[in-house]
């Protein structure tokens, strides 16, 4: 029993991490805006601005390549995943029109997508953290 939780611990370990930073990132990011930004001709932008995305996405390579390094690319795609699907709906969930479960998903799949993208390329160029 012992040895088993000793071998689940890495995969968990692996899981945790991108997930937990994946949604403390979120708030850091992206939490503090709320407002959208209206310009003179009526039209309005926001709430987030390009540069808070890009740091977002910039900070959560590390936690991703990371696992991936490790070998743990489920841990790495699902976890990531997983804390960003998390935030963004806590963060979206009091829209009215109901429409921000579209963004979710949205939030969803394009993080599935890039953490899988990026840690099948890091996992393809070393092995169990070596170069190959």
């Amino acid at each position: 029993m012992h040895q088993g939780l000793v071998k689940l611990l890495p995969r968990l370990t692996s899981t945790l991490v991108p997930a937990v930073t994946a949604s403390v990132m979120w708030a850091v990011w992206l939490g503090w805006d709320q407002h959208r930004d209206v310009h003179p001709d009526g039209s309005s932008t926001g709430p987030y601005e390009a540069w808070q995305v890009i740091g977002l996405v910039l900070t959560l390579l590390v936690p991703v390549c990371w696992a991936a390094f490790r070998a743990h690319v489920a841990g790495a795609v699902v976890g990531t995943t997983a804390g960003l699907t998390a935030a963004a709906f806590l963060d979206w969930s009091d829209d009215a029109s109901g429409l921000f479960v579209i963004g979710v998903g949205m939030v969803m799949i394009g993080s599935l997508a890039a953490t899988a993208a990026v840690s099948f390329a890091i996992t393809s160029v070393t092995r169990h953290g070596r170069p190959v």
